[in-house]
């Protein structure tokens, strides 16, 4: 049993120094910048860009915006699979799956060829429609994640048990939905979001094809032209990934405590 145990201790070890020795070297050298002293040079260049205010700013908005649209979206989606297409439900869950299979640059291509500015719904025509394809691409790409934390959370509740006593009582669709399905699957729609926020502010391929200001692109340019902002850069979005991490893993033990409601 010890030999397990000693076994098992150094596997984590091995995996923290993996992990942790990289990120630790990049911080360092983010520190360097000025000459002969540690200082955060780099990091006050970094927030004195106007540029990257900019594209922070753009890809925070186009980040909440997607989690509207695909909690809007994937909820209601889940449910109704969960209560009345139980049969749907492979069919569902392949077509989630999808988006990890399929490269992003071939859906943004496809994207570009059906929405261009000469199809019958030119998107690409203007900013507006830009972003409004380039947050139809973010949503796909969040459909995996976004998806299962909300069946997950689905399953912990009894559906219908939920909504013939809201008939019961009179309720309507759309109070079945918004007063009885959404709050208590909350947990998982946060932990999908918080997932969603992280792949959205990260997210390059996308937002490089469609031309728009975005946060990854931003941190490709910077990497390409200067030598201490890209390791402030990506400390910074290692940041926002373990922020985003630990918000998942606190709303679920809150989920987990917080009983269903009727």
């Amino acid at each position: 049993m010890k030999a397990h145990k000693i076994f098992a201790w150094i596997a984590i070890a091995i995996g923290a120094i993996y992990f942790f020795v990289p990120l630790i070297g990049t911080f360092e050298f983010s520190l360097r910048m000025r000459r002969g002293a540690y200082s955060f040079d780099a990091y006050q260049s970094v927030f004195t860009d106007a540029q990257f205010r900019a594209t922070f700013g753009f890809s925070m908005l186009m980040a909440l915006v997607t989690i509207i649209v695909g909690m809007f979206l994937i909820v209601p989606t889940a449910y109704w699979v969960r209560l009345r297409l139980p049969q749907m439900r492979p069919v569902v869950e392949f077509i989630t799956l999808l988006p990890l299979v399929i490269p992003a640059i071939v859906i943004v291509f496809g994207y570009l060829r059906l929405y261009n500015s000469s199809s019958w719904i030119p998107f690409t025509g203007s900013t507006q429609g830009t972003n409004i394809l380039l947050t139809f691409s973010y949503v796909t790409l969040a459909l995996p994640y976004m998806y299962r934390s909300v069946d997950t959370a689905m399953r912990t509740i009894d559906v219908r048990t939920l909504t013939e006593a809201a008939e019961i009582l009179g309720a309507k669709w759309p109070t079945i939905m918004f007063r009885c399905i959404f709050p208590n699957v909350m947990s998982g729609v946060l932990s999908g979001a918080f997932i969603t926020f992280a792949i959205v502010m990260g997210e390059f391929t996308m937002a490089a094809l469609l031309n728009r200001p975005a946060f990854g692109p931003y941190l490709q340019l910077v990497g390409a032209n200067k030598a201490y902002e890209p390791s402030a850069l990506a400390v910074i979005a290692f940041a926002i990934t373990w922020l985003s991490m630990g918000l998942i893993q606190l709303v679920s033990r809150f989920g987990k405590l917080s009983p269903a409601r009727p």
